[in-house]
């Protein structure tokens, strides 16, 4: 796979606002540290919903990443505790996905508030259209309080891997 190499000079670079010095990013690891950041943001998820959202709601654990897994691959889980790794397997799978995004969107220059806006936009509508194109959900039916669990947890996520990006595994290491 090619990757993609930019060099910038220290005011035109979103990746070093203090103006350090000449910095190479790749398109490949910036993506890449987004995709780590993206499987940390599914921890923070997970830990929301099981913690917070769902004793608050009452809603039980959701299978519908399992259930993607199924559409698209041909695996079909034979007992419960293959159907929960499938689960974990296409749930974490998809937030990394989601961090790629972000790092995509990090790469094009944005970070913090702006990132996570532009990101949720785009992976939470692509999520919508993938999974009502698969007949895997009808949006239109939902009750607002599922609309508000749905956003909420994803906005975490997103949030989330925004930080984890920013503070952490997306940080350049310029002297």
């Amino acid at each position: 796979m090619a990757s993609v190499m930019v060099v910038t000079e220290p005011s035109a670079n979103a990746h070093d606002p203090k103006g350090k010095g000449k910095m190479k990013h790749t398109l490949g690891a910036t993506v890449g540290r987004g995709i780590l950041a993206g499987l940390g943001g599914t921890v923070v998820m997970t830990a929301f919903q099981k913690v917070i959202e769902m004793p608050i709601t009452g809603r039980e654990d959701s299978y519908d990443p399992a259930v993607l897994a199924e559409k698209l691959l041909p695996v079909h889980p034979r007992d419960d505790g293959a159907l929960m790794r499938l689960n974990y397997a296409a749930h974490f799978t998809l937030g990394a996905l989601w961090g790629a995004a972000y790092g995509l969107v990090a790469y094009m220059g944005l970070r913090g508030p702006r990132a996570v806006a532009v990101t949720f936009g785009a992976v939470y509508a692509s999520d919508l259209v993938l999974t009502t194109a698969l007949g895997l959900a009808k949006p239109w039916t939902w009750s607002r309080q599922d609309i508000a669990i749905d956003v909420v947890d994803k906005f975490v996520h997103v949030a989330a891997t925004s930080v984890l990006f920013d503070q952490a595994v997306g940080r350049d290491n310029a002297s």
